[in-house]
């Protein structure tokens, strides 16, 4: 299960503040700034940023701005329907994000140790959130009213953590007497043709065979409105005391499971045309299987979910390597730091690399996750000291490459609050920081043979 390092501003004071105006715009053209706050559009004041898409979605509109000293303008709008007006807000959201109600007996937040910085704990589940940035929610907080809003203003697609859909079973996992209904809420959002994709969090044991097999047969019953599935194993750090005594996957138990998900996309292959349920790498990882093609993942719907992460990565940097020309030189050396669960992977994608640019040496590390427990062997929650710990021993020459992933979405900083800074003082050595993109991993050594 791959994890991204992203936080929800929960402590926004909810002020409609405009944070930047797009260069060219038509907020620009009319005076528009950073730090004016919109009042309202077309009279009606803006609850949060769905309110703002859908009511600007007209070839005539009404802006009503506060400017920083206090003058209120009101300012008319002709343009094409659907044309940006080219602001955006300080906060995403204009509004709180929504908090989760669950306490559900494999939640990640619960297994933090204390310390870590506020925002860390905090739990969303905002049906915005997923509508504008791909999260996963559990729609256990959303009352008759919001669904209602989500149909109106076709909130689509939508990302919904499903986990079981056997109503009793679901209120246990969640712990929230909500949870039952999740079936019923689907069915409506499917009736009004809303896209949702789906994620099953598998507990051994618990929400898997028989129960996943009803799971997955209620949700095909959905399709096409619930376009995918995908399956990702439980985890779990050494920060449990107290909480449900869970299992995790391992080598026997990730095979029986791969060798369900392929039976299951055989027959939907056959049946509807789509495979519909795909596994998490990590399942082939510790299951030490052949990670299916690359057309076997039908346009990598769930590759946020860590879902063909390995097969699209592979695919690029072939593909960048086969653009390379000549005989290229590089005499380079680089580490490579990654988790342990893509270790052995990365390494296969160095050797392609070095042999087809001579000269150049990569140094693949695993980082044991010693900050959450070696359970815990994703690249997304490596934390800086972790790898400043780890790194010390090795002769980090020309640099030191690690994932975005390993980052705070919008800043250079580690879950431990290590910066790249840090990392560079104590290594002595300059990070380069790659996105999960087999294509710019290569423009690494392009660039630098230029």
């Amino acid at each position: 299960m791959e994890v991204n390092n992203y936080e929800v501003n929960a402590y926004y004071d909810g002020k409609n503040i405009i944070d930047n105006v797009d260069e060219n715009s038509i907020a620009e053209e009319l005076g528009i700034e950073p730090g004016d706050i919109l009042i309202s559009v077309n009279d009606q004041k803006i609850r949060d940023i769905i309110d703002y898409k859908f009511l600007i979605n007209d070839d005539f509109v009404v802006l009503t701005i506060q400017k920083k000293n206090g003058e209120i303008w009101d300012l008319e709008i002709e343009k094409d329907y659907y044309e940006d007006i080219g602001i955006t807000f300080s906060n995403p959201l204009i509004d709180k994000a929504k908090n989760c109600r669950n306490k559900c007996i494999f939640c990640f937040i619960d297994q933090l140790p204390k310390g870590m910085r506020k925002t860390l704990y905090f739990k969303d589940d905002d049906s915005r959130l997923s509508f504008l940035q791909g999260n996963f929610i559990t729609l256990t907080n959303l009352s008759d009213e919001e669904i209602d809003r989500i149909i109106k203003y076709r909130l689509s697609p939508i990302n919904v953590s499903v986990h079981t859909t056997d109503p009793d079973l679901r209120v246990k996992l969640l712990n929230n007497k909500n949870a039952g209904k999740i079936y019923d809420i689907l069915k409506r959002f499917s009736d009004a043709g809303i896209e949702m994709s789906c994620q099953i969090v598998l507990i051994p044991g618990i929400n898997d065979g028989n129960n996943l097999d009803k799971t997955l047969e209620d949700l095909s019953r959905l399709y096409p409105s619930v376009s995918s599935v995908a399956v990702v194993p439980v985890g779990l750090t050494k920060y449990r005391e107290g909480l449900c005594k869970l299992e995790t996957y391992d080598y026997e138990t990730a095979n029986q499971l791969l060798d369900y998900v392929h039976s299951k996309q055989r027959k939907y292959l056959k049946d509807m045309n789509t495979r519909f349920v795909f596994a998490s790498d990590e399942f082939y990882i510790l299951a030490q299987k052949t990670i299916p093609p690359y057309e076997a993942y039908e346009g990598f719907p769930q590759y946020e979910n860590g879902v063909g992460l390995v097969r699209a990565f592979q695919y690029e940097v072939e593909k960048a390597l086969n653009d390379i020309k000549g005989k290229p030189v590089l005499n380079k050396s680089y580490t490579i730091a990654t988790g342990t669960l893509a270790f052995n992977f990365m390494k296969e994608i160095s050797d392609k690399i070095t042999k087809k640019i001579n000269g150049l040496k990569l140094n693949v590390v695993p980082i044991v996750n010693e900050f959450f427990g070696d359970k815990i062997t994703v690249s997304g929650l490596v934390t800086g000291k972790d790898l400043i710990n780890q790194l010390k021993a090795h002769d980090i020459k020309d640099g030191l490459i690690i994932p975005r992933s390993m980052l705070k979405k919008d800043e250079d900083i580690f879950l431990d609050d290590i910066t790249i800074g840090d990392i560079e003082k104590s290594l002595c050595t300059n990070v380069i920081i790659s996105d999960v993109d087999g294509k710019k991993f290569i423009h690494i050594f392009k660039d630098e043979m230029r």
